[in-house]
């Protein structure tokens, strides 16, 4: 009997254990949550672990029955439990399972909802139907039950479902408590503190325990997951929260262009006004009772009167009245008030933004002048012996002498070394200009007095060289007295000189129809040009020394011709009229250039020894460089002159030009020009060489190089020679 009823006990046990098994899997299906899948999970896993914390007792029945205790209690018990779970349907446990904790009712998975936008259903249900989306409801209908239904405002749209959800009261603290970011849990953490021990001061403490070693030492883990955010945060792979929602709201914006918009930028344009400038206010000679220093004289008056209205300080008078019931009305009130209101109606006014340049930017960046040195600084010597202007100079090929024309009706040759005047020329008028022959096989010179022009033969230099322009000279004589019966140039007469004159070493002289006003020879020196005043179409003409031969190179006249200048390489010939210098080619006797001073009257014209630029200098004080493969204008226009320009020049060596004017001055500038064509020429002002002292009005009258140092020589009027080095 004891073994039938424990067999029987067993059974009823394993019994009770199914049907409990069934009951918490119908249990977890109402539940709809993970925890009650997890428990039936657990129980499968092994038959020996309890089943659960039940409410029915069954538990507690078969605790009972493994102790053995009250057998008989035990088997009522678990004949009562299995009648009552009998009677419960039992259902299979994986009918509403689900991948998410979501509602399962649409089985669609974790897919983006805008995925159905297009179709008229918005999932599949378990069996694996469509789920038809409900009626969407227009505007209107939204607004209605916006209005009467009255818990419309905790309405919420689950888009997985396509229904509108109420939240409850529950709901809505909930949601109020996180955002006011507070605690969530089911438990009130605002519940009054319970005090566990004793606010009294015990004498023994509730533990001795010594602190452990970590919570002195900085945890490495929170230290790495600190850096680890941190980086993340500087690679941009973690964003705050306000820039995710801000692209969540990004979408079409529309402004309200009527409305107050202070704060925005689209609309600071349009509130920028700009206010009319305010008129100046009245001083004291607006006062009807002026102080006497601002009431005019009657010569004041009177100019004011004879003055034009732009060139008067004030547009009235200031008058003097004893009251001020005795001022008149004022009688242009109603002109003003109107050309007021013409400058504020028709000026257009605009904001410009004030542009802070310092003034050392507007400079442009040049090398120092220190780097570009040999340049002269100093004033070496002074030649004195003329009485009168040094209207011109000129230099020996060679660089030992010095010769210069004066209005004293003298030519001088001096040694430069030493400042000794060698060798003196009278002659029967004034001296405009001089120029020493190119050609080192010989030393000769010539000098323009009025309509004749000197061939002077100085005798400096080496015995060869003189002997050999002495042979020269008595050749050309040979050849005039060869040449009298033909037919000479009635403008030029080649004539032996006076005794006088030939005592004085004057091989030759040249005598034109006009005054002559200057000379210049060709590099090779044979052929020199000569420039006559007022001569209309023969103002140039070039004689050619070795056969002498003159020769008129124009038929017409393109302008009073200041000054001429060879090309020192190619066949090509300057001519500088007031306002332009023309290029003529010699070989092909045509015009190739013209080029365009912009001056108002030019002096002096230089060829660059390259040949490639040129040097114009004018009365109206303006120093322009022509780069001839560049543009027929000037290429840069330099006023460092307060008078009119008288000489330019340039250096044949050195890197270097100068200019002379009325105002004292020598300017010395770097110019240095490249073989790169594409690099425009470097211009550096470097040094003012002062030291002439101004006569009349005038100045510095010529300036000239040295050919192989970085010397100048000036001469003025105030009669003197200076050499700075």
């Amino acid at each position: 009997m004891a073994k039938s009823k424990a067999a029987k006990q067993k059974k009823t046990v394993t019994k009770s254990k199914s049907e409990e098994q069934a009951a918490d899997a119908n249990s977890s299906k109402s539940n709809k949550g993970p925890k009650g899948k997890n428990k039936i999970k657990r129980k499968n896993k092994s038959a020996d672990t309890e089943v659960g914390t039940g409410d029915d007792g069954v538990t507690q029945g078969e605790d009972t029955g493994t102790e053995g205790k009250d057998t008989d209690t035990q088997g009522k018990d678990t004949e009562q439990t299995g009648s009552i779970l009998s009677s419960i349907n039992l259902a299979d446990e994986y009918e509403f399972d689900s991948s998410d904790e979501e509602d399962i009712r649409n089985t669609i998975g974790n897919v983006p909802m805008e995925w159905y936008e297009n179709y008229e259903h918005i999932g599949y249900d378990v069996k694996g139907m469509k789920i038809g989306k409900p009626p969407t409801r227009d505007e209107l209908e939204t607004f209605l039950n916006k209005v009467d239904n009255p818990d419309y405002w905790r309405t919420v749209f689950d888009k997985k479902t396509g229904e509108e959800i109420t939240l409850s009261p529950e709901d809505v603290a909930t949601i109020q408590q996180i955002q006011s970011s507070r605690y969530t849990g089911g438990e009130d953490p605002y519940a009054p503190w319970t005090d566990f021990f004793t606010h009294e001061k015990m004498i023994h403490p509730v533990t001795r325990r010594p602190e452990h070693k970590r919570s002195f030492i900085p945890s490495l883990l929170e230290k790495k997951k600190v850096s680890h955010y941190v980086h993340a945060l500087k690679m941009g792979w973690i964003k705050p929260l306000a820039e995710t929602y801000m692209k969540k709201d990004e979408g079409p914006r529309f402004y309200d262009i009527w409305g107050n918009t202070e704060n925005s930028e689209l609309t600071k344009r349009q509130r920028a006004h700009i206010s009319a400038p305010k008129m100046k206010l009245p001083g004291h000679e607006e006062s009807y009772n002026p102080p006497p220093e601002y009431v005019p004289t009657e010569e004041e008056i009177l100019a004011w009167n004879e003055s034009h209205p732009e060139d008067r300080k004030t547009d009235f008078l200031p008058k003097k009245y004893d009251c001020l019931r005795r001022v008149p009305a004022y009688k242009n009130f109603m002109i003003e008030r109107f050309e007021r209101c013409l400058d504020l109606y028709l000026c257009p006014r605009q904001r410009r933004l004030r542009v802070r340049v310092q003034p050392e930017d507007l400079l442009p960046q040049l090398p120092k002048p220190k780097d570009l040195q040999p340049f002269p600084t100093t004033q070496a010597i002074v030649y004195q012996g003329h009485k009168s202007y040094v209207r011109s100079i000129s230099v020996d090929p060679s660089g030992q002498w010095l010769v210069s024309g004066s209005d004293d009706m003298t030519v001088r040759f001096w040694e430069i070394s030493t400042g000794r005047c060698l060798k003196t020329v009278k002659v029967s008028g004034a001296v405009h200009s001089v120029a020493w022959c190119p050609n080192q096989a010989v030393c000769l010179a010539v000098a323009v007095v009025g309509n004749t022009l000197l061939i002077i033969n100085p005798g400096l230099g080496d015995k060869l060289v003189v002997s050999s322009t002495e042979k020269l000279l008595e050749e050309e004589e040979k050849k005039e007295e060869e040449e009298e019966d033909k037919p000479s140039n009635p403008l030029v007469e080649w004539l032996p000189p006076d005794e006088d004159l030939q005592d004085q070493g004057v091989g030759l002289t040249i005598k034109h129809f006009k005054d002559l006003k200057q000379v210049t020879w060709h590099g090779r020196g044979d052929y020199f040009a000569v420039v006559i005043a007022d001569g209309g179409h023969s103002s140039v003409m070039i004689h050619q020394l070795s056969k002498r031969r003159s020769q008129t190179p124009f038929k017409k006249s393109k302008g009073l011709v200041q000054c001429v200048a060879f090309h020192p390489v190619r066949p090509f010939f300057f001519v500088a009229t007031q306002r332009y210098v023309r290029v003529y080619n010699l070989l092909k006797q045509e015009l190739t250039k013209k080029l365009l001073t912009n001056a108002k009257w030019v002096s002096s014209i230089s060829v660059h020894p390259g040949g490639d630029n040129v040097l114009v200098g004018s009365y109206d004080c303006r120093l322009s460089w022509f780069d001839m493969d560049l543009s027929t204008k000037p290429y840069k226009t330099l006023r460092h002159h307060r008078q009119a320009i008288r000489h330019v020049c340039y250096h044949k060596r050195y890197p270097l030009f100068a200019s002379a004017a009325d105002d004292g001055v020598v300017v010395i500038c770097h110019g240095q020009v490249y073989n790169d064509l594409l690099q425009n020429p470097l211009i550096v002002p470097v040094k003012i060489l002062r030291g002439h002292s101004i006569t009349t009005s005038l100045g510095v009258l010529a300036c000239e190089f040295h050919p192989s140092q970085p010397w100048i020589f000036t001469s003025g009027a105030d009669s003197t020679i200076r050499l700075y080095t």
